[in-house]
């Protein structure tokens, strides 16, 4: 893992000259795309539900829609592999699930607008649910695009652009603008804007280049394991044989690929991925909740979040992009888990103050910037764990293990809250980090016994 570390010694100047990359720049807007309907399911959905009197324990049971985003390990061999008719024809297999993806938040924010939460809270879910599948089959198409579309020492400031992107539809277009929107007209207007503004996803998608694939079918049924598989079942009707021989090709050997490249570190590495971002996770399911219950108005909530949290979201995103170009992806991985962890203790001392704006401002402020520094580490990190032979399943794998445990934690926060109120809650959210950061310190004293990363041309 020793290129995770490597250092690299151009000027600052140089390294930020990688933004301005064609492709660098195309991740900003599929960021966007990817981090708009975040949000409208999680933290706005939550300010919704509360607005109108949801109880808490519910509003809490709703994370677990989230756990969609951890389990689409399960369909991403699909989106690696399965051609859609016609449509993958005219765009190319990332392009045309990232516009199927796209159409089905669509249809799904157009039905969350039109539903009432206070006697339709099941269809509220249903929808949210469609949202939350048809984001996480984006994100896996994205995710193998980013991969696929650079070099690998470029994948720091292609996380960097994405997290901007993804940060400033979530916090400032999912967040604040659908808050505004919320305020000064209606929960349904700002619904029906949000589903007109993921336009943006889908104009992008069709003015990119489809990236080129270090796989095809041919390639894929060549693997050793469907060979062998073909040979003990040449009994077997084809109608059988072929489907079992694709699973096999697209399910099983990504999965084997990667425990056979990393051996007992592949245990060690999938442990931090999952324990990684928990502490943010679990505290983000109360924080517009906190707000809320602090008597901050929505507008109140949506300034802050416009003037302080998008500009911190940007530039930490950025740096984190940086630093891992510069000074390597574990050290930053390291200052991203200590600034997570003591930024979460910030909301905890907002609970004990009272409202302040200055409060929140800073509580916002120190929140984004950690967590866009941290994401684009994490991200980079990820990216190159993967081997490009099995991008979109691979990847799928990681980041659906690093919301598993976090999402799961997350729907008993507002059981949490009722029980011991938002101060305690918030504190236990900051230990929940003190694991990723002893972890993170294992793999720095040990990356040179780690195996390097592996890509489709090995």
């Amino acid at each position: 893992m020793s290129n995770f570390d490597s250092t690299n010694k151009q000027s600052w100047k140089e390294v930020l000259h990688v933004y301005s990359r064609p492709r660098v720049i195309g991740m900003l807007f599929l960021g966007f795309s990817a981090g708009l309907p975040f949000p409208l399911v999680f933290t706005t959905l939550n300010t919704w539900l509360r607005d109108v009197g949801v109880e808490r324990t519910t509003i809490g049971f709703f994370a677990w829609v989230g756990l969609t985003y951890s389990i689409k390990v399960f369909w991403a061999p699909v989106i690696d592999r399965a051609r859609i008719p016609i449509l993958t024809g005219i765009l190319g297999q990332r392009r045309s699930w990232m516009l199927v993806a796209q159409t089905g938040v669509i249809i799904g924010l157009i039905g969350i607008a039109y539903t009432n939460p206070i006697v339709q809270i099941t269809t509220v879910a249903l929808f949210s649910l469609l949202i939350a599948f048809s984001s996480a089959t984006q994100d896996v198409a994205v995710d193998a695009y980013r991969i696929e579309a650079v070099k690998p020492e470029l994948q720091g400031a292609m996380a960097g652009t994405y997290q901007s992107g993804w940060r400033i539809a979530a916090a400032l277009v999912g967040g604040a603008a659908a808050l505004y929107l919320a305020e000064f007209f209606s929960w349904q207007v700002s619904y029906l804007c949000m589903a007109i503004c993921m336009g943006v996803g889908v104009t992008t998608v069709l003015f990119i280049e489809e990236p080129e694939h270090s796989i095809a079918r041919e390639i894929a049924m060549s693997e050793e394991r469907v060979v062998n598989y073909l040979e003990r079942a040449a009994h077997v009707p084809n109608y059988l044989r072929n489907p079992t021989a694709w699973f096999i090709g697209a399910v099983v050997c990504p999965f084997a690929e990667f425990f056979k490249r990393n051996g007992y570190w592949a245990i060690v590495l999938l442990l931090f991925i999952a324990l990684y971002r928990v502490s943010d996770i679990v505290m983000a399911n109360m924080a517009y909740p906190l707000y809320v219950d602090l008597d901050f108005s929505k507008a109140e909530i949506a300034n802050v979040a416009k003037i302080f949290g998008i500009t911190m979201t940007i530039f930490g995103a950025m740096f984190g992009g940086a630093l891992v170009y510069r000074i390597g992806v574990l050290k930053t991985l390291l200052l991203g888990a200590i600034l997570v962890a003591v930024t979460t203790l910030l909301f905890a001392q907002l609970a004990v103050a009272g409202k302040s704006l200055a409060g929140l401002a800073l509580v916002i402020s120190a929140d984004n910037f950690s967590g866009g520094l941290a994401g684009s580490a994490f991200i980079a990190f990820l990216s190159r764990l993967t081997n490009t032979t099995y991008t979109a399943t691979q990847y799928a794998l990681f980041s659906s293990l690093m919301t598993l445990p976090a999402k799961f934690l997350s729907g008993f926060s507002g059981i949490i809250v009722d029980a011991h109120g938002y101060p305690s809650f918030f504190v236990y959210s900051a230990c929940l980090g003190i694991p990723a950061i002893m972890l993170v310190i294992y793999l720095l004293y040990n990356q040179h016994h780690i195996p390097a990363p592996s890509t489709g041309d090995q």
